[in-house]
């Protein structure tokens, strides 16, 4: 089977996000499919661009054709990005049949967050007489509306919703990350038969290639367990939604306990969260540099429980699906989660404590009760995620699914 799949953000471990499109299409050219992924050269959630000259420039990596098409450089959720949004979809549009002829898919897949590249996607599915396939991230243009305070009037809105539409009322088949969309999908014209559920997952591989992390890191975190101290940590972007006002403050609900509070990662809210501590002086919360994704593993092991929190929103009743999760789960420790959403893998996998949100009273007691536990006992709190993750979210698995919803 010939897989087109376009994802504007598409990435690889040495690229940065996105990763899914690499893990799904390494998958099923093992399988004997061939596999084209469509993405554009410049990616807010890449760390590092590819270098690309021209339009529809190719490269192998890994043994997956990437396909690249040239934009402008942006930076987050600024205009910049509208603009890249609507660059990469035209040139798909505009080059719909040639990328039919060349590529001859017998499935095309729309996948970047957005839904405007359902109208090439469709396009070049009908030249090719291929299926078309609607991968959803997040439901747009509700996230924007209930996350950015966007009106549905806004003319960016409209244009989203109509691409929305179109996609559900035009797709054979949709694959959402996120279980509980069928609702909203239904209502703005899905067949339900049409849905199905595909969350991000692992690459089991990954955690045995021993990859280990930066010397600096690796000294702090001793030294903090040969003061006798446990720690708890948090990983990746620190960012207003990632609620870690919340974990500072169960910081200084404990700061006479033996417990030491590290973060890790990059953001926006960085700066102010290290102000935070220095206005409470702290001394038991640490901040790390960000490290690269292939060290996460020997990372995680020095944790004796992870927290993950995001701030109330009403958009997380149709579930979540965080990467972060899945490497807290996979990496076998308890897990503290601090989010009201309308799945809750801990409590599935019975793998820690859910919180309510912004809540450090009840995170800090929490804290404490994994820490009573022997090291024995949080370490099968811990397998159990570890369990929950290899049967549910390998990528394997999730890639022959996939590809069973392809052959209908």
């Amino acid at each position: 089977m010939n897989i087109l799949l376009i994802n504007h953000y598409a990435g690889s471990p040495k690229m940065g996000m996105e990763y899914r499109p690499y893990y799904l299409a390494r998958e099923w050219i093992n399988d004997g499919h061939k596999v084209y992924i469509i993405a554009a050269s410049q990616s807010h959630v890449r760390t590092n661009q590819p270098n690309v000259r021209n339009d529809f420039q190719e490269k192998i990596i890994d043994g997956i054709n990437y396909i690249w098409i040239k934009t402008f450089a942006y930076k987050g959720n600024s205009f910049g990005r509208i603009k890249n949004m609507f660059d990469f979809t035209r040139k798909l549009w505009f080059n719909s049949k040639k990328i039919a002829k060349k590529y001859q898919p017998d499935v095309v897949i729309a996948s970047s967050t957005y839904p405007l590249d359902n109208y090439p996607a469709r396009r070049i599915s009908k030249f090719a007489k291929a299926k078309y396939i609607y991968e959803v991230h997040d439901l747009w243009p509700l996230s924007p509306m209930e996350l950015g305070g966007y009106s549905k009037w806004h003319p960016f809105i409209i244009i989203m919703q109509r691409a929305e539409n179109f996609a559900y009322k035009n797709i054979d088949a949709v694959v959402s990350m996120l279980p509980k969309t069928i609702s909203h999908m239904v209502s703005h014209g899905l067949n339900p038969e049409k849905f199905n559920y595909i969350p991000n997952g692992i690459c089991p591989d990954e955690w045995n290639e021993n990859n280990k992390i930066p010397e600096k890191h690796k000294s702090i975190l001793e030294n903090i367990q040969k003061e006798g101290n446990k720690i708890i940590a948090y990983t990746g972007s620190h960012g207003i939604a990632n609620a870690l006002d919340n974990f500072i403050n169960a910081a200084e609900i404990l700061k006479n306990k033996k417990i030491s509070f590290v973060l890790i990662g990059k953001g926006p809210e960085k700066e102010n969260l290290k102000k935070l501590t220095q206005s409470k002086e702290l001394n038991n919360v640490i901040f790390l540099d960000s490290i690269s994704k292939n060290e996460i593993p020997d990372l995680l092991s020095y944790f004796d429980i992870l927290y993950i929190g995001l701030k109330h929103q009403p958009l997380f009743r149709f579930g979540i699906s965080p990467n972060k999760m899945i490497d807290y789960m996979m990496a076998g420790k308890p897990i503290i989660q601090a989010i009201n959403a309308g799945n809750n893998m801990v409590e599935e996998a019975n793998c820690g404590i859910s919180v309510t949100p912004d809540t450090p009273d009840e995170t800090a007691e929490a804290i404490i009760k994994l820490i009573n536990l022997s090291d024995g006992e949080r370490k099968i709190i811990g397998e159990k995620g570890r369990k929950y993750i290899l049967k549910n979210h390998n990528y394997t698995k999730l890639a022959e699914q996939f590809i069973n919803i392809l052959s209908k």
